[in-house]
């Protein structure tokens, strides 16, 4: 018998038991669609770090002093002065993978204006600090190399802390603010960014000179951070390991001595919360594939009832010369048939899901193709594999005892 007649016989066995096939797609129906609609919330949250990292500086590199034991008594990072003004120079001059260099320092305190105050934090910055973390300014300007060498009394607000010590919507451009008991001169405010991944107000910011911070708050000498840019987020590898070795040479470190220092790249942190958004998919696609494997059981328990109830055509069909390939064919194709038009309801319930998911749960997607490819493959794999069996039960019968059967 000609494929074609077998297709034609298939579908006709499904078209005449129209709502037990249904309730047999069932399962591949939901199975796809959970496949896919889950592969598409993996997709999406992996995209929706990456682009929320990115916006804070997809090349940043950060350099911080590291952990050390003084006296017995191990000391936090945030307490170590191992980094100073000398690396910054070091760095910038040396470290040539990066455009953008800032030495950094900074401290909490009271913003104050007139009656109005807000707790906010002070980062002591160069010019090129908002390079690196990609920031804009909605208003004034950025403070000038030659006011940091003078460590002059300049500041840029963020939207936050303006919203709260100019809650009458005046413009801060020009006004003069206290932090802490220190007179600033507002000369910029920057763009509202929101909160990073981390759940940080990115615009609960006031930023000022290195210097000015320094020595007029916090009355230092050394560096809390370093930060940098890479020339492209591809040699950021490349510029972390140069890094490492520019400070490692100027702290003088023996090669069997530990970093006291710690260099990281955005692209570690993105690393780290795509495999974990990876992990958390790859369980829920797990969950989703059991759908697949009841709609294959389901499969498989249907085809034993069709092989039952056809018993008597299956005989006839062998006594009129049909092969036992033929028969086996027939009702492969037919669990062939069943699987991949529940796969393509399932694709369209899933893409459906999808769409519902990002408008109305707010939730990121993103569709992948390999998810509507694989979901296909699995169909016709589940379709074949559960369909095989019946379908060599039927193709095993006895002409003569499959004619008898009551």
């Amino acid at each position: 018998m000609r494929i074609l007649n077998l297709v034609k016989i298939a579908f006709k066995a499904i078209v005449l038991n129209k709502m037990r096939t249904l309730l047999t797609m069932l399962g591949i129906i939901i199975g796809v669609a959970s496949v896919i609609a889950m592969l598409a919330i993996g997709e999406g949250s992996k995209e929706s770090i990456r682009t929320t990292i990115s916006s804070m500086g997809s090349n940043m590199i950060n350099i911080r002093p590291g952990e050390d034991t003084r006296g017995g008594v191990r000391q936090e990072a945030s307490a170590m002065e191992t980094l100073t003004l000398d690396d910054y120079y070091a760095i910038k001059e040396q470290a040539d993978l990066l455009t953008y260099t800032t030495p950094m320092v900074n401290g909490s305190g009271q913003v104050i204006n007139g009656s109005n105050n807000w707790p906010s934090t002070i980062y002591g910055v160069n010019p090129e600090y908002l390079n690196i973390k990609v920031l804009d300014l909605q208003s004034g300007s950025m403070f000038t190399d030659a006011e940091v060498k003078s460590a002059s009394k300049v500041v840029l607000l963020g939207q936050t802390v303006v919203d709260n010590v100019f809650p009458d919507g005046t413009d801060p451009v020009g006004a003069t603010i206290r932090f802490g008991n220190i007179p600033f001169k507002v000369i910029g405010v920057l763009s509202e960014k929101g909160e990073n991944t981390f759940g940080q107000d990115q615009d609960d910011v006031v930023i000022a000179p290195y210097t000015t911070v320094q020595k007029r708050i916090l009355a230092i000498d050394y560096l809390n951070q370093i930060m940098a840019s890479a020339a492209s987020e591809e040699q950021a590898p490349d510029a972390v390991t140069q890094v490492t070795e520019i400070l490692r040479t100027q702290h003088k470190l023996a090669d069997n001595e530990d970093d006291d220092f710690n260099v990281r790249s955005m692209e570690e942190l993105i690393s780290t919360f795509s495999s974990t958004s990876e992990m958390l998919t790859v369980l829920l696609v797990a969950v989703a594939g059991i759908s697949l494997l009841i709609g294959g059981i389901g499969i498989m328990n249907i085809m034993y009832v069709s092989v039952k109830e056809r018993t008597k055509e299956i005989g006839l069909r062998m006594a009129v010369g049909g092969k036992g390939s033929d028969i086996l064919m027939q009702f492969l194709i037919e669990a062939i048939l069943i699987s991949v038009t529940g796969g393509v309801l399932g694709v369209a319930l899933g893409l459906g899901a999808t769409v519902f998911i990002e408008n109305f749960l707010n939730w990121p997607t993103s569709v992948a193709l390999y998810s509507i490819v694989v979901s296909f493959a699995v169909c016709a794999v589940t379709g074949i594999f559960f369909g095989w069996y019946p379908a060599r039960k039927a193709a095993s019968l006895d002409p003569i005892t499959a004619l008898r059967y009551e």
